[in-house]
């Protein structure tokens, strides 16, 4: 090394300018060493907190492996291979935990100490004696001013005794600390270079010996363990690259062939067909919600079907849950006030009626029709959209007329004006008979090209008109809704029987017959497939009310009577085979049977259909039972009328015969002795009265018998 500057501890004594000024060269050098020393000691002490922090992370990694097997995750959790794989990792790393923590001892003994003492103790010396020196330099510096202002007066040797003694000591003293002074800065310069270069020697050897002992651990014994684990890894770099390209690739298709779906409404119908074969289906719908007596309010859910029900989920929700149950329930169109597409679904009791509305025209029929499909529990065969495809064919079919049909009744299509303006005045769509029934059968039950009347339509709307002008006329107020007053005292009138069932109207059409039992069957048949190929969903709501005089559908809203059907025009009634829910029956017009014109009415019930026909023969057997009763109180009041009359006869007779004794007697007493005989004339006047009062009261005796 080259040689150290060091100050002259000989002239601290003479304590010379040029000593003083070498002396603030030391001490500014001090300076830039503690300042230099103050940032190495934090920067090793970074080394040092970082090495022990990373022996703790370390150790915590080791911790954590082994801790895999204990950890659910919902994905991959039963990796066996992934799991032996991280605990032969937290082997490893457990050693070089190890190894980290015998790094981090030997940067506290070999770096962090020597550096520590050096800024704690050598430099904390150096500031200390600055300090002494300072101030014993200034009393110095006092004692010689008070000495140099001495007198010359004998009378002041005292005083000038303790000036002398005063300047000994602080000199003295000045001198004794500058000594020791210049020593430690002297000695500052050998400690700075140790100082600088034990911590870095001991951080380099504690370096050597922690990859030392690294490379004697670990290399000859995972280098193969460590080999595979990255051919893992490679090939998991593999299939995951192959991955993502094929999710791109996925990407780019999806986004080619939704761009039409990201348009609530449809675009082009002909391109996305509605499909009615679903058996399930999913989607966000808005579900309207009753917030008071008349306000209600829409929230947007996730709904699903699962198996018959039908779910609901909102966002953030773990599982859905529970709207209705879809098994025979129905579903319908309906026209909401302020909302677009939305159709009702009602449970099979009719207590629940939930409405929704779709984002367009197509989802809300593909709705309808999964609905339909489930209702009908077709969702429980084991091929489900195969059967509904089967079913939806046969209901084209039904409506679809073979040629050789169409052929057939060419001729009696109706030509007249007439008949077409009538055909197309009527909301109906014409069915035609299926092929798989005979043409005989057909004719028999259903007229060819029969329009099917899907809207109830009551028959008093064509006499408002009428009904108008007669209350104008009379005064009265007329009923906006078309029914007359007539009707109030027939609404009113008792009846052992009133039962009142929910329905909904599907169609009616005439038919040929209203004897034949498969009638109403062949007709559902027709209106159902109708309904389907033409995709009418809507349903007219209202509440039938059987009673032992007629039926009547009424309103639920307004309670107005729509239609009324008398109770002896309703020929059979029936239910369907196999849905229960529909049922239907046969009106005979009223030209009666010699007329041959009969309606048969198909309606969808919430509760059992069979109840409700069983319900409607009851009260045909009630109105029979009170048909003959009250023949029979008819027949007895004619018995007693005759009773009476013959009474009245047999008094008349009674009294024609007093009336005669009577004048008998005064004849008697006229012809007495006394008395002139009158002329012959008179005699036989009298005979003459007295013989015709005698043939009258005989021809009322033989009438009074004739007739009793």
């Amino acid at each position: 090394m080259p040689g150290i500057e060091k100050l002259p501890i000989e002239e601290t004594l003479e304590d010379s300018p040029q000593t003083r000024s070498l002396l603030g060269v030391f001490e500014e050098d001090t300076a830039a060493i503690s300042n230099y020393c103050t940032q190495l000691y934090q920067a090793m002490q970074r080394i040092y907190d970082a090495q022990n922090e990373l022996s703790a992370a370390t150790h915590l990694t080791s911790r954590l492996l082994k801790e895999y097997d204990k950890q659910r995750f919902p994905l991959g959790g039963d990796d066996e291979v992934m799991s032996s794989t991280l605990q032969q990792f937290a082997k490893v790393i457990d050693e070089l935990s190890s190894c980290h923590a015998v790094l981090s001892t030997q940067l506290a003994d070999a770096m962090m100490f020597p550096i520590t003492q050096f800024k704690e103790r050598d430099l904390k010396e150096i500031l200390t004696l600055k300090e002494v020196f300072q101030i014993s330099s200034d009393d110095h510096d006092t004692a010689i001013n008070r000495y140099s202002r001495l007198s010359k007066r004998r009378d002041n040797d005292k005083m000038r005794a303790e000036v002398v003694e005063d300047v000994y000591t602080s000199r003295k003293k000045q001198h004794q600390t500058m000594m020791h002074y210049f020593c430690s800065l002297n000695t500052l310069q050998y400690k700075k270079k140790m100082a600088l270069l034990e911590p870095l020697l001991g951080y380099m050897q504690a370096q050597i010996s922690f990859f030392k002992l690294g490379s004697e651990n670990l290399t000859q014994q995972w280098e193969e363990f460590l080999a595979t684990i990255g051919t893992s890894v490679q090939n998991v770099r593999r299939e995951m690259e192959e991955e993502v390209r094929q999710m791109q690739q996925t990407i780019q298709q999806m986004e080619r062939s939704c761009d039409p779906l990201y348009a609530p409404c449809d675009p082009d119908p002909a391109h996305s067909p509605v499909c009615r074969n679903l058996t399930r289906k999913q989607g966000y719908l808005y579900i309207r919600n009753k917030t008071g007596l008349v306000s209600s309010s829409w929230e947007r859910q996730y709904f699903f079907t699962q198996g018959g029900n039908l779910m609901q989920q909102g966002r953030g929700e773990v599982a859905g849950g529970l709207v209705t149950d879809l098994d025979n329930c129905s579903v319908m169109a309906v026209d909401s006030d302020d909302r677009r597409f939305c159709f009702q679904v009602t449970s099979f009791d009719g207590k629940k009626v939930v409405t929704l509305q779709a984002e367009s025209r197509k989802d809300c029929e593909e709705w309808i029709a999964t609905i339909n499909n489930i209702s009908r529990r077709i969702y429980l065969s084991e091929n489900a959209e195969e059967l509904a495809a089967r079913v939806n064919q046969s209901a084209l079919e039904a409506v679809t007329p073979s040629p050789s049909f169409q052929q057939r009744h060419e001729s009696m299509r109706p030509t007249s004006k007439g008949r077409a303006g009538r055909a197309s005045s009527i909301s109906s769509v014409g069915s035609e008979p299926s092929p798989a029934l005979s043409v005989l059968s057909l004719d028999a039950l259903v007229a060819p090209e029969t329009p099917i009347q899907f809207d109830i339509i009551s028959p008093v709307s064509e006499d408002n008109s009428g009904q108008s002008k007669t209350a104008a006329q009379s005064g009265r107020r007329s009923n906006p809704f078309g029914e007359s007053g007539d009707n109030t005292a027939e609404d009113t009138e008792d009846s052992i029987l009133h039962q009142l069932f929910i329905v909904r109207f599907l169609g009616s059409m005439e038919v040929k017959t209203a004897e034949s039992v498969d009638v109403i069957s062949e007709t559902m048949r027709q209106i159902l497939a109708a309904r389907a190929i033409h995709n009418i969903f809507r349903m007219t709501e209202s509440h039938l009310l059987v009673t032992c005089d007629c039926l009547k559908l009424i309103d639920p809203q307004t309670q107005v009577t729509r239609l009324r059907f008398p109770l002896s025009s309703v020929v059979q009634c029936s239910s369907h085979q196999d849905n229960k829910r529909l049922f239907g029956f046969v009106l005979q017009s009223a030209g009666g049977r010699s007329d041959g014109r009969a309606v048969c009415y198909i309606f969808e019930s919430n509760n059992d259909g069979e109840k409700i026909c069983d319900s409607i023969g009851l009260a045909k057997q009630i109105a029979f039972q009170s048909e003959m009763d009250r023949k029979a109180v008819e027949k007895r009041k004619e018995q007693d009328k005759v009773k009476e009359k013959q009474q009245e006869e047999l008094s008349k007779q009674r009294q024609i015969e007093k009336d005669l004794e009577e004048q008998s007697r005064l004849i008697a007493a006229s012809s007495r002795p006394a008395n002139p005989p009158a002329s012959d004339g008179q005699f036989l006047v009298l005979s003459n009265s007295q013989s015709e009062d005698s043939d009258a009261g005989e021809e009322g005796k033989k009438r009074g018998e004739s007739e009793a």
